[in-house]
């Protein structure tokens, strides 16, 4: 898998993920065996630049190259000027996004709403792609299927992508009004991808090893990128990874092994947000790391309640304590097993 002058190490790569796909998250999962990883879309307005959220955002200190950044808007100019301000902030590749299906960034004309003015399309594709091309910095293209099922355009904005000189595209199996809800389709990603000759990565309910051997063998993308299912399971990149190599299953983690990458995980977290904003943004990360064990939702209520870093991480590692001295993998432990543990 290429992304311009890029070689990525393998294809399963991590989906850019609003409030969830930070410095701290995008360091694990590469680490955990994910050939790539994309930023937090980040605003193409100059404006918001100097913003808490969106410096942390460009903050790429000792990330595992390369560094790519999404950014989102609707002006073709200020699309082109955030790719280069972010460039010279790090970023090595950018990313562009016309998938995003909230009402805050679609009422904006930004994200998946572009997808009904394909002439806008062109016009913000070939400026952001004129601005990087003297960086060497190649531009990718994350999109969906169409605005709704009536109107499936993504083989039209994929041709554009490819004329305008982007160097991958991403496509998720639903329309800006399936939102998240229903299953993706891969009809139209396997379309895509027999009609043009730049990498395309399939995006949309990949949640294990052999759904992501289906995906590829089905649609022929290049490579899969997996959202939601990596939320409190960073280690499904390497299971997909070792499954697309060889044809055997990697086992699932020991509770030992769960508590050491979330305490981990947590204490990158701290560091990256510091005390106030870190206890509190690492709540959803440990609900999603304990969701469907026995006692997570006494757990879960139990983590807001605490105020202090140190005293959230100490909880977290008493509740996995119960659990790490057994070495056979967390989902082969029967409830009763763990509630007397």
């Amino acid at each position: 898998m290429r992304i311009g002058s890029w070689t990525l190490p393998n294809n399963v790569l991590v989906a850019p993920m609003a409030g969830v796909t930070d410095r701290p998250f995008r360091q694990l999962c590469k680490r955990l065996g994910a050939g790539y990883a994309v930023s937090e879309m980040a605003a193409s307005n100059p404006r918001l630049w100097d913003s808490v959220k969106t410096s942390r955002r460009l903050n790429h200190e000792g990330e595992i190259a390369p560094v790519a950044v999404q950014i989102a808007g609707a002006d073709p100019a200020m699309m082109a000027e955030a790719a280069v301000f972010n460039a010279a902030k790090g970023a090595r590749i950018i990313d562009i996004n016309m998938g995003c299906p909230v009402k805050k960034v679609c009422n904006l004309a930004s994200g998946s709403a572009l997808l009904r003015h394909e002439d806008l399309i062109a016009r913000i594709l070939d400026a952001v792609v004129q601005a990087c091309r003297p960086l060497d910095v190649p531009v990718t293209l994350k999109t969906r299927t169409g605005w709704d099922r009536e109107h499936r355009n993504a083989l039209r904005i994929a041709r554009l992508a490819r004329d305008s000189g982007i160097a991958a595209l991403t496509l998720h199996g639903r329309t800006r009004a399936d939102m998240y809800t229903g299953q993706a389709e891969y009809d139209t990603i396997r379309e895509v991808k027999a009609a043009i000759d730049i990498p395309v990565v399939a995006n949309g309910d990949i949640d294990s090893p052999e759904k992501a051997r289906h995906v590829l063998d089905y649609t022929g993308a290049d490579a899969v990128m997996v959202g939601r299912a990596a939320q409190g399971k960073p280690w499904i990149f390497r299971e997909i990874d070792y499954y697309l190599r060889t044809g055997d299953k990697l086992p699932p983690p020991t509770y030992g092994e769960m508590r050491d990458l979330l305490l981990e995980h947590l204490d990158d977290h701290y560091r990256f947000y510091g005390e106030h904003t870190g206890v509190r943004t690492a709540r959803k990360h440990i609900g999603w790391y304990v969701d469907g064990l026995p006692g997570a939702d006494a757990f879960r209520a139990h983590m807001n309640q605490i105020d202090g870093t140190g005293a959230q991480a100490s909880a977290v590692a008493d509740w996995f304590d119960r659990f790490a001295r057994d070495a056979r993998p967390a989902e082969t432990l029967g409830e009763q097993t763990l509630l007397a543990a």
